[in-house]
């Protein structure tokens, strides 16, 4: 059987020297360190691309700021374009990470630059979103971002505190909210590829929602696909035209539940199984009963309240990489066992107690949902429409579907249309086949959806990693801990 390593690094391998169609119009230089963090050499670019496609006529233009991690070994076969996720996370404080960029360059036979930027609508873009004016309106939003089952009046609110997210942005960003679509992303890529002066053809590599991302520029440009790689696969079908991402969450409860499988395997290994003899049922069902527990009657710590919310996150940040496993037993552990000081211990160590910027800590969450939203074509007049997407999420998955209803209230009442949104289908025949990847155990970008995607892109691959998380090299790119639940 041949590794996932070798089957990526055979991918890569089998391109030849992009050929030179002309001189590029980048120019590269040192970059900004405050701008772009990196812990291996980069180099920075910008490119003027316009501001609206829909509008030829137009002088305005936007600036996409790029960087590059140049490929060791010269010369080099050309650019790899890369997105890790969001919708809306920033790629140039990203690439950079010491961990990430040595494996993407061994993945890649170190023969390609990788390249990245931040996309329109994105913190570190030139049209960031920002929504709120008021640092009163950024905390009630902040604070309000929590699983709607946090409490039993909790799933009204958020359809409230959405709409004041939707009312806000429409006020703030209604020109500049309408040009952050996928498909405006789609053709900034392509402006990349073409002003990179190589052979006009795209080699991508997409995360999550990079991989919706890739998804709609294939579809949009299929001839210039030359390579691309579709990692922890969103079901873009369901991105677009569905009330909510229901597809996405279709095996977070079983890889929940096979932390406590995982867990009584290891024996006196897992801190949750010493001294007792609980199946992985019963230790589930211990943590759904702690949960209600902490529910009614939160439990008060040094620095932090240990409630609904702060465990449901440490619960769900598991999903993402099961290396996490041993220190969520040993949290959930020391709360079952009233070690408290020990809880709060590890809280502080993952979770800011300093002042914070709360214009900058809300900011990803309202980047997330202005360009889904856009993205999205589905639209609830009021709550009792969007009661059933809600029903339905329940059901998907307990241990996540109450953590994204904030998100899709929000889309259901969005009241900012993109300039162009893709709304094409996916029945896709691409100049080269596209590679997709999804893991066996992955909570949060099933396999199902990689093999339900793969299945519309005529000639495409599907390699199936047995293994636990989000995607293969996209579980470096989490915070420690996952604050609230918009997705992605």
């Amino acid at each position: 059987m041949v590794s996932f390593r070798v089957a990526l690094q055979l991918s890569f391998a089998a391109l030849t020297l992009a050929q030179t169609q002309g001189a590029s119009k980048l120019q590269w230089g040192p970059c900004n360190e405050t701008e772009v963090p990196s812990d291996v050499p980069v180099d920075c670019s910008v490119l003027m691309v316009p501001l609206d496609y829909t509008e030829p006529d137009s002088d305005e233009k936007l600036q996409l700021d790029l960087v590059r991690v140049p490929a060791p070994i010269k010369p080099s076969k050309g650019s790899i374009l890369f997105n890790f996720g969001g919708p809306g996370s920033n790629g140039r404080d990203t690439i950079g990470t010491k961990t990430l960029a040595e494996e993407l360059l061994a993945l890649t036979g170190r023969q390609f630059d990788l390249i990245t930027f931040d996309p329109r609508g994105t913190p570190g873009s030139k049209i960031p979103i920002q929504c709120f004016e008021t640092e009163v309106d950024a905390w009630s939003y902040y604070l309000h971002r929590v699983p709607a089952m946090a409490s039993d009046v909790e799933l009204g609110k958020q359809w409230a505190y959405a709409t004041k997210l939707a009312d806000a942005c429409f006020r703030t960003h209604n020109k500049t909210g309408s040009l952050i679509s996928s498909a405006f992303v789609a053709r900034d890529m392509m402006q990349i590829v073409d002003a990179l002066g190589e052979d006009g053809m795209l080699r991508y590599w997409g995360f999550s929602y990079g991989t919706t991302l890739g998804a709609t520029t294939a579809a949009m440009f299929p001839d210039k696909v030359e390579q691309m790689i579709l990692d922890g696969v969103q079901n873009p079908h369901e991105y677009y035209h569905a009330q909510a991402d229901f597809e996405e969450w279709t095996d977070a409860d079983k890889e929940f539940s096979a932390i406590f499988t995982g867990c009584v395997e290891a024996g006196e290994k897992c801190e949750l199984t010493k001294g007792n003899n609980k199946t992985a049922a019963e230790l589930e069902q211990t943590i759904w009963d702690l949960l209600e527990t902490v529910k009614y009657r939160p439990i008060a710590l040094k620095t932090f309240i240990l409630d609904y919310n702060n465990v449901k996150s440490l619960l769900v940040q598991a999903l993402y990489d099961n290396s996490l496993w041993p220190l969520l037993a040993r949290v959930l552990n020391a709360i079952l066992t009233e070690q408290y000081d020990l809880v709060n211990d590890i809280y502080e160590a993952l979770m800011p107690t300093t002042d914070i910027d709360i214009f900058k800590e809300s900011q990803q969450p309202q980047v997330i949902s202005a360009i889904h939203c856009s993205d999205n074509m589905v639209r609830s007049k009021t709550f009792d429409d969007f009661a059933p997407a809600i029903e339905r999420l329940y059901n998907i998955s307990k241990i996540i579907g109450d953590g994204v209803i904030f998100l899709n209230s929000a889309c259901a009442q969005w009241k900012i249309e993109p300039k162009e949104r893709y709304t094409g289908d996916f029945n896709v025949k691409t100049k080269s086949p596209v590679l997709f990847i999804g893991n066996t155990f992955d909570g949060l970008t099933p396999l199902v959806s990689a093999k339900n995607v793969s299945s519309t892109f005529e000639g495409s691959a599907l390699l199936t990693v047995d293994g636990y998380g989000v995607s293969y090299l996209f579980l470096s790119l989490r915070d420690p801990l996952y604050r609230g639940f918009a997705g992605y």
